[in-house]
């Protein structure tokens, strides 16, 4: 049997991308962040829902209300989404592995990784 925690977070941030070597026009989004993790239940749980967003906060908090084109050399939402998957991996518990990572740049558009 898999288990997975799944929780949600959203954060304000601007970028101006780059296509074809030319940056767009700096433009700003709500992004809103799906996270799904999976590991073993030990006393009836993968991990604790308040962890997890301890840690992915802590993580988005280097983004939110950021100019990502100062943090990204081209802040793909692909790009922003692989650094906050490094990044959440890195904290987790032993044992907990990230399984699902989904990034949308506003309403309509995103990106999904599954690890």
């Amino acid at each position: 049997m898999k288990s997975r925690v799944v929780e949600r977070f959203k954060f304000e941030a601007a970028h101006a991308v780059i296509i074809d070597g030319q940056a767009e026009e700096i433009h700003g989004h709500t992004f809103r962040l799906e996270v799904a993790v999976e590991g073993p239940l030990k006393n009836g749980y993968v991990m604790d829902f308040l962890e997890l967003r301890r840690i992915v906060e802590n993580i988005i908090k280097e983004l939110d209300h950021k100019n990502l084109n100062s943090l990204f050399k081209n802040p793909t939402t692909e790009n922003i989404a692989l650094w906050i998957a490094e990044e959440i991996q890195e904290k987790l518990p032993g044992g907990v592995q990230l399984k699902r990572i989904v990034l949308w740049e506003g309403d309509e558009n995103g990106v999904e990784f599954e690890f």
